[in-house]
């Protein structure tokens, strides 16, 4: 068999070429095999020589096909080598849109079988995604990864990315539209997988809040409703959350007047900004619903309590009686310091007990939602608070002027 050497650069990529022709045709016998492995070799050559990337790309696919239908044929570490290899030539590649392409045609061959070693897919499919110095590049290469994960059933082998997406969006430079179509691509992933509520929830808010209830989403708006849905019930559910801004976004403000989710709605309103009695009332009349989505009327029942802690928090003056505590959580007296204290160790209250005077004496609490109105109230807080740095400044520095000039006094004294 005529043996091609090559001592240049382009090196791996012919033994690449031979190595995947070689295997193709090794069932053919040397005579048929032979010629057909120089000949891929010296084609090869001249799509180097020549700077076509892009028919090289289409040719080492080609010659590698046979590795990916059939990945028996070589140990993991060698087609990742190869793919790898392959992966190479969009560095070489003369144009960003020739990279794109080159990509393109990487992408589409590894995502034909995703179900076959797909975490090896996968890491190949990262590989090219650092080695694109295009922006859009990285982000089509990732969404790729994303639909080979969701087919291939390789979450956990995509989830760990997942805590970067707020810096590849921003530097990929995405628009809305798109970062929707990914957010709800990550939420789906995330749905399905244990130990990922909170990012599931986290991930279905990112979503819900790409639509701004602008002419431009009145289209699709209406896609959001299951979305939403989900969104309210995983907020419920938590042990751990206690604020959302889920009740004013569009997405979700749409079912307050749907026939089918309007309910589901008023269970969220009733979190957000009512009391124990609230909820005892809609459960009452509602029991089916919360049983069908899966609530379990006793958690409910503890969340509700903090959360009438905390609005009974926000309408204070500082300090909150007893006896409110009780009449809102409608517990006895003696159960009083043990919901003070579960607060306390979900972060949602700080706050000192007056037993004496049978108080509660708060100094930040949780706001169930954070909106404007907050932000002004932070704002506020923030100008007072700068004012009054500002003044402790004002007054440091005329003592020490004060201090200065006693010192120089004495000492005009003393000669």
């Amino acid at each position: 068999m005529a043996t091609i050497v090559n001592t240049t650069e382009e090196e791996p990529m012919l033994a690449v070429v031979r190595f995947t022709a070689e295997l193709a045709w090794a069932d053919a016998g040397p005579e048929v095999a032979d010629p057909e492995v120089t000949r891929l070799c010296l084609e090869a050559q001249e799509h180097i020589l020549a700077g076509r990337w892009l028919d090289m790309a289409s040719l080492m696919l080609a010659s590698a096909d046979l590795l990916l239908t059939s990945p028996s044929r070589v140990p993991d570490k060698d087609l990742e080598c190869i793919l790898s290899v392959i992966c190479s030539l969009v560095t070489k590649a003369g144009s960003e849109d020739q990279a794109l392409q080159i990509s393109d045609l990487i992408c589409a061959k590894l995502t034909q079988q995703p179900d076959d070693k797909p975490a090896l897919r996968l890491k190949v499919l990262f590989s090219l995604y650092n080695l694109l110095p295009s922006p859009y590049g990285k982000a089509f290469v990732y969404k790729k990864a994303l639909e080979l994960a969701t087919a291939g059933k390789a979450a956990e082998c995509i989830i760990p990315s997942f805590k970067n997406i707020d810096s590849f969006v921003s530097e990929w430079g995405i628009g809305n539209l798109e970062q929707r179509e990914l957010y709800l691509a990550i939420a789906r992933i995330l749905k399905d997988h244990k130990g990922t509520t909170k990012e599931y929830f986290n991930f279905l808010n990112k979503y819900l809040a790409t639509f701004k209830g602008s002419d431009d989403d009145s289209a699709t708006i209406g896609d959001a409703k299951e979305e939403a849905v989900a969104a309210i019930i995983e907020f419920v559910k938590s042990s751990t959350l206690f604020q959302c801004d889920l009740l004013n976004m569009p997405a979700v403000a749409q079912l307050e007047k749907d026939e089918k989710y309007q309910l589901v709605y008023e269970l969220l309103k009733i979190f957000l900004t009512k009391r124990l009695d609230s909820y005892l009332e809609f459960q009452n009349a509602n029991s089916a619903l919360l049983k069908d989505y899966g609530l379990v009327h006793e958690e409910c029942i503890t969340k509700m309590r903090l959360m009438s802690l905390l609005d009974l928090s926000s309408h204070c003056s500082g300090e909150i009686p007893y006896s409110a505590i009780t009449s809102a959580l409608q517990i006895n007296d003696d159960e009083v310091e043990q919901w003070i204290v579960k607060a306390i160790a979900f972060k949602i209250l700080d706050c000192r007990i007056d037993q004496l005077n049978q108080t509660v004496i708060v100094s930040r609490h949780t706001e169930r939602i954070f909106g404007m109105p907050q932000w002004q109230g932070l704002r506020t807080k923030l100008g007072v608070w700068r004012g009054h740095v500002a003044s402790a400044i004002n007054t440091i520095q005329a003592n020490k002027v004060t201090d200065e000039g006693t010192q120089g006094m004495q000492g005009l004294m003393i000669r």
